[in-house]
């Protein structure tokens, strides 16, 4: 089905076609429609044409008024103040228009005819080690940007760029290769498959165990560090013993990822690793072409705006003297590969703020070489840091990281609670399943519903209230709906345009018609936040609609069926908007 033109957009139209009646010259300028407190809509723009073309801006929009017919679409139009237009719709337009939406599996969500191929690097935890709070963001806004993108029609590949490569493997490998004994369950090879949990309590025992003897003892410390030199080389006892430690550490990974309720494929999962074959190609290319230059045997790239606290330049190391690469030609390596080989137009990061001078770099580095231009771009999407309810970065009480398994066991269990408290007919099995979906849901709504950019406090008794901004309240109002619908026994949801709205029928009926431009902002600025932003507010609107207008008990069949429409479609919009962003919808709490 084509999409559905929004309320606002008709209404534009109408307006732009007599502005450009009443003043030819002004063809094709924008009326600055916006959604407005004294009526529906206001147009704004016919003050700065007016002054632009030396006419009396009140004349004008009285002449503009003149030009526009109402009855179907508007209802009424009123010039106010110094020459803005006061527009509101018509109620019968406000339902055709939602029927339209209703009729379509996509809502009238347009395609985005313009889409390419969006490349999204995310959820990028770290082989050997335990995922804590501070991998808790870039799993969770990435997956959001990738439904996102895909629902508007762009072609989207997941990139999870694990760090799996480094001296640290030198140690672990050495280590495992003098005791091997220590490594003392089967993982994946028997009938016995470690569990994520145990996967991840081995790799924790060798490292700090390794890390002990290599802090300890000079000798082991030489042996690891040649043992890198064989890992680099491709020696196949160590590639094998190295490619040990990634498996396990996926079997790890994906047990947390699908407690985040996160799909993550193994395709998907391309590590440092996995650019090892591009990085000496990368250097040759930058250093022929002058972008990098050699400095005291490293290779660098340098920038005029970036400098030390001594003055001097601060470059982009993409080669160390010692002929070792770092993160620089491995990023690098990346963007070639996801450009040349990927057939990306866009390519987003979704990383910690604290790095955005390294990108800064590599996209510039990037731009300079050729591989990115004004067809190809890269963003990183920077987020801030998870604060404790003391506003400092999240720390246990002893000062470490916090685990995130044990935060989002911790966000189940209170959110069972929840539901426990509030379940009237649910069993022990389906408090647990809601409590999970409540919980998870809790945890990605809070982090979604505040701009990547800002910091935020993890508050937990916050996060699953069932009043204020949750994902808690989103979730009660859709299962409020589904209850509504199932006592609706033999009346059916149901347009009727012909029918009178009340003002919170109305104002739930043109949010509602405003999906679709909201999906479209969210994706072009990569703002998951707005997309909370609305379903928050339709929920609030439909709290009110709900607590204002009877549904079951309205007038006539008519307003009852009617009523029943706007209910369903809230409930479609409610549960496809929060999946985009990861979140459960339970059909009952």
């Amino acid at each position: 089905m084509a999409s559905v033109p929004s309320l606002a957009s008709s209404v534009n139209q109408r307006v732009a076609d007599a502005l450009a009646s009443a003043l030819p010259e002004a063809g094709g300028a924008d009326p600055l429609l916006r959604r407005s407190d004294r009526a529906d809509f206001q147009a704004n723009g016919i003050l700065a044409l007016a002054k632009k073309a030396k006419a009396n801006p009140r004349e004008l929009a009285t002449t503009v008024v003149g030009g526009i017919p109402t009855g179907d679409l508007i209802k009424e139009i009123e010039v106010s103040g110094p020459g803005f237009l006061n527009i509101t719709v018509a109620d019968g337009a406000i339902i055709s228009t939602l029927a339209a939406r209703a009729a379509d599996d996509r809502l009238g969500v347009p395609l985005n005819a313009s889409a390419g191929t969006t490349v999204i690097d995310y959820a990028q935890p770290n082989v050997a080690k335990e995922m804590h709070v501070g991998h808790l963001r870039s799993a969770v806004i990435g997956a959001a940007m990738v439904e996102i993108l895909e629902f508007t029609g762009e072609k989207v590949i997941r990139r999870h760029h694990i760090g799996d490569w480094g001296t640290q493997f030198g140690m672990l490998i050495q280590y495992l290769l003098e005791h091997p004994h220590e490594l003392d369950h089967r993982s994946g090879d028997g009938d016995e498959q470690a569990s994520g949990e145990e996967a991840m309590s081995n790799l924790n025992r060798l490292y700090k165990a390794s890390r002990a003897l290599f802090d300890s003892d000079e000798e082991f410390k030489t042996r690891a560090r040649a043992r890198v030199v064989d890992l680099q080389a491709g020696e196949p006892e160590t590639l094998a013993l190295w490619q040990r430690f990634v498996d396990e550490s996926k079997i790890y990974f994906y047990s947390v990822f699908h407690k985040l309720d996160m799909d993550i494929r193994d395709p998907d999962v391309v590590g440092e690793s996995g650019y090892n074959d591009m990085l000496v190609e990368t250097c040759k290319l930058l250093e022929e072409s002058g972008v990098a230059v050699r400095s005291n045997g490293a290779l660098c790239v340098f920038f005029e705006d970036v400098k030390g606290p001594d003055g001097n330049p601060t470059p982009l190391i993409v080669q160390k003297s010692d002929g070792g690469f770092g993160y620089a030609a491995t990023d690098l390596s990346a963007i070639r590969d996801r450009v040349g080989n990927l057939g990306a137009t866009e390519l987003i990061y979704v990383v910690d703020a604290r790095q955005s001078l390294h990108f800064k770099m590599v996209f510039e580095t990037a731009r300079r070489a050729g591989w990115l231009n004004d067809d190809i771009k890269a963003v990183q999407l920077a987020f801030g840091t998870v604060l404790g309810k003391d506003g400092k970065p999240f720390k246990t009480r002893e000062g470490e990281t916090v685990r995130l398994v044990d935060l989002l066991d911790e966000a189940i269990d209170r959110a069972s609670a929840v539901v426990r408290e509030k379940a009237q007919d649910l069993t022990e099995a389906e408090i647990a399943e809601r409590g999970a979906q409540v919980g998870i849901g809790a945890v990605k709504y809070a982090d979604l519903s505040t701009s990547a950019a800002r910091d935020y406090k993890f508050d937990l008794d916050q996060m699953v209230s069932l009043n204020g901004d949750t994902s808690v309240y989103l979730q009660y109002a859709y299962a409020r709906i589904q209850s509504i619908l199932r006592k609706a026994g033999d009346a059916k949801p149901a347009a009727h345009p012909e029918v009178a709205l009340a003002p919170t029928e109305r104002a739930l009926g043109l949010h509602l018609d405003g999906f679709g431009e909201l999906i479209a902002e969210a994706a072009a600025e990569h703002a998951p936040h707005k997309l909370a932003a609305y379903l928050y507010q339709l929920a609030s609107l439909y709290t009110s609609f709900y607590s204002e207008c009877p549904v079951l008990k309205a007038d006539t069949a008519e307003q009852v069926e009617n009523r029943l429409f706007l209910c369903e479609l809230t409930a479609r919009t409610l549960s496809k908007g929060m999946s985009l962003l990861g979140i459960r919808t339970p059909e009952k709490l």
